[in-house]
């Protein structure tokens, strides 16, 4: 098997093309979320935390996964998101690796933190 080194690339932050483009894009607001369909999960912080706490599952691919939550969360934070299936269930370990208060009209007046989670 080859393993391959990423390359390390110098970024000239300084460079006015890529100021330009920077400050096009100051407004975009993409948190993944409207692409599924939103799933009231079972959030646990610590990974021997006892007490579910609520939260909405948005997006999920691969080891990502997108939550909503009524409270902040520490990036570097661990937590358990326990999944529904009927009367099945599937707990996932996963690390906050980004957090932000949500930045729509709806996410301001409700108070909603969006959360993203890298799945060990």
């Amino acid at each position: 098997m080859t393993h391959h080194k990423s390359a390390a690339y110098q970024i000239d932050w300084n460079d006015p093309q890529l100021k330009s483009l920077l400050r096009n894009t100051e407004e975009w607001k993409l948190d993944n979320r409207g692409n599924h369909a939103p799933q009231h999960v079972e959030l646990f912080v610590g990974w021997a935390g006892v007490t579910a706490r609520p939260a909405v599952l948005v997006w999920q691919r691969d080891k990502t996964m997108v939550l909503e939550t009524l409270f902040p969360l520490r990036r570097d934070e661990h937590v358990r998101v326990v999944r529904h299936f009927g009367k099945n269930a599937r707990t996932f370990w996963a690390i906050v690796a980004d957090t932000r208060e949500g930045c729509r009209e709806e996410d301001r007046a409700k108070g909603v933190h969006v959360h993203w989670l890298h799945v060990r």
